[in-house]
């Protein structure tokens, strides 16, 4: 099986439809997967339910399918950053559900894991538990929480092989890897991609049992989401 395409358009051909939900990895803009972002708002489809950390900036990241109106549902854990993201929010044209960062990370773990739901103390007495189980262990309350997962997960890799094996670096391992296990069907870019037998089998975050398309990226822009200068002395 091929696994490998030539662009981001290529790779998404046939995986996508209105109403979808998708994952993509990266924590503000470090380890997006900006390549397929671009080619998913060229495609036009709409109505998507993202999980994903944050939605990027005004701009940048998922912030570009604000833009175009093409996000209906955001699954996420921080969403200060967008502008935009707020007046669509505060409007009613874009639903927002809420979750602690360690539980959002945990609900795609126990997507890709098979495990349905799990009890977590995050949440317990706030809007976060409204409407689910409560439970109590060892004279503590823990809230339920459901699984993730995803028709299609986007996710970006620094390396990666012909075979889908993955390696992240440094801050852009963040959610990329649990989102690959917990799609369907996971695309994957790279920022170089080799042939099988180059990567260290030790250093390897993401089996390419996971993978099924990849794309070699190219060159890539390193984007700072948030500079703050102080003035010299």
């Amino acid at each position: 099986m091929n696994k490998v395409f030539p662009d981001a358009t290529s790779a998404l051909d046939g995986l996508l439809f209105d109403g979808m939900t998708l994952m993509a990895g990266g924590f503000g803009l470090c380890g997006v997967p900006e390549h397929l972002t671009v080619a998913l708002k060229a495609s036009g489809v709409k109505g998507l339910t993202v999980i994903s950390n944050n939605a990027g900036v005004d701009g940048d990241g998922l912030g570009i399918l604000l833009e175009t109106r093409q996000i209906a549902k955001m699954i996420s854990s921080y969403v200060g950053e967008n502008k935009l993201f707020e007046k669509q929010y505060l409007d009613g044209d874009l639903e927002l559900e809420f979750n602690p960062q360690g539980t959002l990370a945990e609900r795609i773990r126990a997507g890709g894991a098979g495990i349905p739901a799990f009890f977590a103390k995050a949440g317990v007495g706030t809007l976060i538990a409204e409407g689910k189980e409560v439970r109590n262990f060892n004279g503590q309350d823990y809230v339920m929480e459901t699984w993730l997962k995803s028709d299609v997960s986007l996710v970006k890799a620094w390396k990666g092989d012909t075979e889908g094996n993955l390696i992240f670096r440094k801050t852009a391992r963040n959610f990329n890897a649990p989102m690959a296990t917990a799609g369907k069907v996971t695309v994957a870019e790279v920022e170089e991609l080799v042939e099988p037998g180059v990567l260290d089998p030790d250093q390897i975050h993401c089996p390419g049992i996971f993978v099924q398309r990849i794309i070699g990226g190219g060159a890539y822009r390193k984007v700072i989401e948030k500079r703050t200068n102080r003035p010299r002395l």
